[in-house]
């Protein structure tokens, strides 16, 4: 298995994972022409796609995706906020599991500034369990038996307090009251057993204040684990194990 970043930050988000046979898209904050090119217009391989909130950047291509005869899982509270209904689209709630092709889906809740946000743990033969955690600042569960992470690092806390300190207070409000910080990514990660994780990448980095390289190494040291920055274009080798 393969994960491939189309797309990752506030301009669009969407992340595919794939083998040879089957292709699961998860978030759709991009152009629908985009995403045909980067599953090689290909759209019998796709067994679903996966949707955590309605915001443009991670909802932008819904309706494409659904009337392209793509089924997407989304809450109830996404597709009513997106307007859409469509008998491809497939609502679940918090705790609810759903099948795509090989791909076992559960989704939790999160804390976002949006109608019903939910993010999701993907299971597959292949890759093990996944969990996707994006848009949330903070994440109240802790996941056993995890084999891989792509999980949101938006900002650091010193260098937006001080970027955004005088003027622009309702921003940086925003961004903590919806986003997850670096140091909320890396004590998530410490309350979980990382024994079997293979892969964390770290995903939806701000352009103005994060740090790529001091994310990484902090997310390294703390968890002596593989991380890796997500960027357009990365292709990752995606496994339960690493060889």
């Amino acid at each position: 298995m393969q994960l491939k970043v189309l797309s990752t930050g506030s301009k669009g988000n969407c992340y595919l994972l794939e083998n040879e046979h089957e292709s699961l898209i998860i978030e759709l904050g991009i152009r629908f022409s985009r995403i045909k090119q980067g599953i090689g217009f290909n759209i019998n391989k796709v067994v679903g796609a996966l949707c955590t909130h309605e915001h443009k950047d991670h909802s932008f291509a819904i309706s494409d995706a659904l009337n392209a005869g793509i089924t997407v899982v989304a809450s109830k509270g996404t597709a009513k906020a997106c307007k859409v209904d469509h008998h491809r689209l497939s609502h679940i709630a918090h705790g609810q599991k759903t099948k795509l092709g090989n791909f076992e889906v559960m989704a939790f809740t999160v804390l976002h500034d949006c109608a019903e946000p939910i993010n999701f743990l993907i299971r597959h033969p292949e890759t093990g369990l996944i969990a996707f955690i994006t848009d949330t600042y903070y994440v109240p569960n802790t996941f056993p038996g995890l084999n891989n992470i792509i999980i949101e690092a938006n900002y650091c806390q010193k260098i937006i307090n001080k970027k955004l300190a005088t003027g622009m207070k309702f921003l940086r409000d925003r961004v903590i009251q919806s986003h997850m910080s670096i140091e909320t990514c890396k004590n998530f990660l410490l309350a979980n057993d990382l024994s079997a994780v293979n892969n964390i990448v770290l995903i939806h980095l701000s352009d103005s204040n994060s740090n790529a390289f001091e994310f990484q190494k902090t997310i390294e040291n703390a968890t002596q684990k593989a991380v890796t920055v997500a960027d357009d274009g990365l292709l990752l080798e995606f496994n339960k194990y690493p060889f």
